[in-house]
């Protein structure tokens, strides 16, 4: 039986069924899993991350788990490096971010006080703004190896217009980078269904077994 085991979190207003292929693949290459879902849109990043994270990574810890990875899409990258601005991880765990807002996203400040987006999006997406007062902007580097995955095609034209350069139709491809990643790694899909993506599958088991992505692609 393997102890590294590997959390899932999943995306803002998603649920752990959209993580079900990621976590299906990961467990196919011999990691445990950890896949629960979140209140997403009902919590702060704090919370999120100092009760739901925190009672995920005690689970693991709780079954002898030697290293624990954590594979985030979108939101769940930020509530990770939340997480470990106050604790770390095993050595030797590694993190896998997909799509995630790193530098904030142009959406969040356009909409943050529309009233159905604070409805649906709670108050975790009204602090994702791409500003430096925001709170993916403010967080402190993290101790941690971790790679970014993200993607460069839109569903959405209107979205990407107000998107400078590259994105999935959320998030920059630039705003998904931050200073302390080991690796960047972008494949051509957009920002809800990313995490589907063969080559996404791929990359993430690779980055967790050796801290780099594989470029045999020549991507």
């Amino acid at each position: 039986m393997s102890f590294e085991y590997v959390i899932l979190l999943h995306g803002m207003a998603r649920t752990k069924n959209s993580m079900r292929k990621l976590e299906a693949c990961l467990a196919g290459n011999g990691f445990q899993t950890v896949n629960e879902g979140y209140p997403s849109t009902r919590k702060t990043v704090e919370e999120l991350a100092a009760v739901h994270l925190s009672a995920m990574v005690d689970q693991c810890m709780a079954r002898g788990a030697v290293k624990i990875h954590m594979v985030t899409h979108s939101l769940g990258g930020i509530i990770a490096r939340q997480y470990l601005q106050t604790r770390r991880l095993p050595p030797g765990s590694r993190i896998v971010m997909i799509s995630p807002p790193n530098r904030g996203s142009e959406l969040a400040d356009a909409f943050r006080n529309w009233f159905f987006y604070r409805w649906i999006y709670g108050p975790a997406g009204r602090v994702l703004g791409a500003g430096p007062e925001s709170l993916p902007n403010s967080l402190k580097p993290v101790s941690a190896e971790i790679g970014v995955i993200t993607g460069n095609q839109s569903l959405n034209p209107l979205f990407s217009w107000m998107i400078p350069g590259e994105d999935d139709g959320k998030v920059a491809v630039e705003r998904a980078k931050f200073p302390e990643m080991a690796d960047f790694f972008v494949v051509p899909s957009s920002h809800s269904f990313i995490m589907r993506h063969p080559e996404v599958l791929t990359q993430t088991v690779f980055f967790l077994k050796n801290g780099r992505f594989s470029r045999e692609s020549g991507k």
